[in-house]
């Protein structure tokens, strides 16, 4: 377990010290603000609602978010209460303001692919893939300011995933049994 937090603090630094330029550093912070409380993925599938030949994508998306929100921010982070990066690595700058919550998993990253996931799932795939790297991109930005380690974003993608998956399921049963309920 120690070499996997090692692992964990190195790579950050290697990121600060091989990655980070001082040109990048404002196209990064305002990626890792699209992720901010999932308001990016929260208005996308707000509006993806209106039409009626997307509705669907909207509300299953609105559902993965509030699964992986639930399993990440409410549970996971409450449990595990692993502490920053940017507080325990000597060295690491941090790049935002310090978060208020806990380190593990990464909320930015399970909204991200929570959403991302469903988009991949329901809409055609020349739009799908231009959210899916949104989402890498939110999730490598909670990286490159510091605020996450390698282990909460792959958690947080995984969680989103699954996410995606049981709201992908949810919809898929509650459209083929709407009307059938006496």
């Amino acid at each position: 377990m120690d070499f996997l937090i090692n692992l964990d603090g190195n790579i950050l630094l290697w990121i600060q010290e091989y990655i980070r330029q001082d040109w990048m550093e404002g196209i990064w912070k305002w990626i890792t603000m699209l992720g901010d409380s999932g308001w990016f993925w929260i208005a996308l599938s707000i509006l993806l609602m209106i039409p009626r030949q997307t509705r669907w994508i909207g509300i299953t998306s609105l559902a993965a978010l509030v699964i992986g929100a639930l399993i990440t921010n409410v549970t996971l982070k409450n449990l595990v209460a692993r502490t920053r990066p940017y507080e325990v690595i000597d060295g690491l700058v941090l790049l935002i303001e310090k978060q208020k919550d806990y380190s593990f998993p990464s909320g930015h990253t399970c909204a991200s692919f929570a959403a991302a996931g469903v988009y991949w799932r329901m809409m055609p795939k020349k739009y799908a893939v231009l959210l899916l790297i949104l989402a890498a991109l939110i999730a490598c930005s909670r990286l490159y300011v510091g605020v996450h380690y390698p282990s909460d974003v792959l958690a947080g993608l995984a969680i989103g995933l699954f996410a995606a998956w049981a709201a992908w399921h949810l919809q898929k049963y509650v459209r083929t049994h709407r009307g059938k309920v006496k």
